[in-house]
């Protein structure tokens, strides 16, 4: 009777334990493209119905994304940053960077292309945007997101990568224009001033309908965009559920996660907006260890 007893103890005491997991939230903090497509709100659905919780989204580009990581605010980040997210690492605010996606960013303008500069790289079509903006602005302007996104981010770069300190960029002339947007507003001013922009692909292919803008340039190294999951560190922030956030990582980077990647837009579109990490670790910089594989990091807060 006591075996019994102890037995059926430690089955309510199971029960309530997994009871209490049911119904948990995790706080997700990522970038305005996952969030604008429509992608997260699909995994949102799958993850909350395979593990029974919910799955709370703030979006914002990755420069926020990374401050409410900083703070502790949220549990888990998705961003496209890579500079940002080594320092994130190596600062200790997360736990480990899992590669789970990309695409490509494109420079998109009128179908005119006043400036001409379709068939060109990254950098020279940069260079050849500001030439012309600073000579005729009536004709030729530049949209920037001006939001410390990944976008920004790397819009930062090609300047850089071009020979342009950013800063004089930005204060050169009535042909830059800086929105402090997230990308699809960009877009749309972009589009009512029939400008140029650096746009994730995945946000202009789901905007493009409404839309007079067109691509002119995507593909190649300089435009390449990967995103990433990092877990918030425990040690850092004892509050943030790590075991969610790792479970949730781990669900990205598995099979079916992967699988909702790939096919995400194809059927809308006729093209998927990202592509999966898995299999193409090599294409997008990523090691083995970090791309699409499931995370190793402990939990433990001390």
């Amino acid at each position: 009777m006591i075996k019994i007893s102890l037995l059926l103890l430690a089955l309510v005491v199971f029960c309530s334990s997994a009871y209490a997991a049911e119904g948990e939230r995790l706080k997700l903090a990522t970038t305005t493209s996952l969030h604008d497509t429509g992608l997260l709100d699909l995994i949102k659905e799958k993850f909350d119905a395979k593990y029974n919780v919910s799955l709370d989204v703030v979006s914002g580009g990755t420069g926020i994304a990374i401050q409410y990581g900083e703070r502790g605010d949220v549990d888990v980040l998705i961003v496209h940053d890579k500079v940002r997210e080594m320092k994130f690492i190596a600062d200790g605010q997360g736990l480990e960077r899992r590669c789970i996606a990309y695409n490509y960013f494109y420079i998109v303008g009128p179908k005119d292309d006043p400036a001409g500069v379709k068939g060109m790289n990254a950098t020279q079509a940069f260079t050849t945007i500001m030439a012309k903006g600073k000579a005729d602005s009536s004709k030729v302007k530049f949209v920037s997101r001006g939001d410390n996104s990944g976008t920004q981010a790397r819009e930062i770069l090609i300047w850089k990568k071009a020979g342009f300190n950013y800063t004089l960029v930005n204060n050169s002339g009535p042909w830059y224009i800086d929105a402090g947007q997230g990308m699809g507003a960009t877009l749309n001013i972009a589009n009512e001033m029939q400008a140029y922009t650096l746009s994730d692909m995945s946000t202009f292919m789901a905007y493009q309908g409404n839309l007079s803008l067109v691509s002119l340039i995507g593909g190649g190294n300089d435009l390449l965009n990967v995103y990433v999951a990092m877990a918030v560190n425990p040690k850092k922030h004892p509050n943030v559920n790590c075991v969610l956030a790792n479970e949730f990582i781990n669900y990205l980077v598995s099979n079916e996660g992967q699988d909702l990647i790939a096919g995400y837009g194809k059927d809308k579109y006729g093209k998927s907006l990202f592509s999966a990490a898995r299999g193409n670790c090599t294409l997008i910089g990523c090691s083995d260890g970090e791309c699409a594989s499931p995370t190793n990091a402990s939990c433990a807060t001390a």
